[in-house]
């Protein structure tokens, strides 16, 4: 057997069409027109590169784009400030601010200096309280992609066994609140975890979210499992994942690095984006 590829990027693709009809409505209807603001302190190329992106999806999805690039050397007042008048902004919809963010500063002062309302990377303590209480809120789009493309490939949810590698606040714990959402078993797996080949074996769902190359091998993963590759690795050998492409021998059904969670990301933003200009 041999899985076949989740592609994200035409998953992404039919969701842009769907968020530029219904900014198209929001405009025609109540001359609204969602605004995304991205903040870039410094001149990361990646960052530079991701946010290029961001401003092309979003014209294209209709959004008015805002961009703001800062020197490296900016003062961490200084960004709050903006934030804070970004907040006040009636146009702007969603805050992004790029990270990472310069050393001088601090990344969860700037998450929680921007209203939960406007908070489209879902960051913010008040929404990842919401999403832990399976209440309505902004949730961080990398989770929120995988989920999507996980429901859209699987259909129901309920009963399935989800194992999730990786507890971070940006990926690991929220996708393990979506998943409960859906009525999977979820287990979640980390840098303690025992018998972790065992546990893996165990999936009827595996989200790998480590950001260790190739960790995930053929024989860790149960035949006909479908399998989320969260990681993005820089290696000689290019762009790899945190599973091995081996495992597509024994996987029903995998996401590929890159195409596969990442193009559902950069769409997830601007979804979140509408999203906050339907409710405030």
């Amino acid at each position: 057997m041999v899985g076949s590829i989740i592609d994200g990027k035409q998953h992404a693709i039919n969701l842009r069409k769907r968020i530029k009809l219904a900014t198209d409505n929001l405009i025609s209807k109540y001359g609204i027109t969602p605004g995304l603001a991205v903040v870039l302190d410094g001149n990361d190329p990646a960052s530079e590169i991701y946010v290029r992106n961001k401003g092309i999806q979003t014209k294209e999805a209709g959004m008015e784009s805002l961009e703001f690039r800062l020197p490296e050397d900016t003062s961490e007042e200084k960004l709050l400030k903006n934030v804070k008048e970004l907040n006040k902004n009636q146009s702007v919809n969603g805050i992004l601010v790029q990270f990472p963010v310069p050393q001088h500063m601090s990344q969860q002062k700037i998450i929680e200096t921007i209203l939960p309302s406007k908070d489209v990377d879902g960051l913010h303590p008040v929404n990842s309280g919401y999403l832990a209480s399976g209440l309505r809120g902004m949730v961080p789009c990398t989770p929120q992609g995988s989920a999507l493309l996980i429901k859209e490939t699987l259909g129901d949810l309920s009963g399935l066994h989800a194992v999730v590698l990786g507890r971070s606040n940006l990926v690991g714990k929220p996708i393990v609140q979506l998943l409960l959402r859906e009525n999977c078993t979820v287990t979640i797996c980390h840098s303690r975890t025992k018998n972790l080949k065992e546990v893996c074996l165990s999936a009827d769902i595996l989200v790998a979210a480590v950001g260790k190359a190739n960790m995930i091998t053929k024989d860790m993963v149960k035949p006909g499992a479908i399998i989320i590759d969260v990681g993005v690795n820089r290696t000689s050998e290019g762009l790899v994942g945190d599973v091995s492409t081996e495992v597509k021998e024994v996987a029903s059904q995998i996401t590929p690095v890159p195409g596969g969670v990442g193009p559902m990301t950069v769409v997830m933003l601007m979804s979140n984006t509408v999203k906050s200009a339907l409710e405030n």
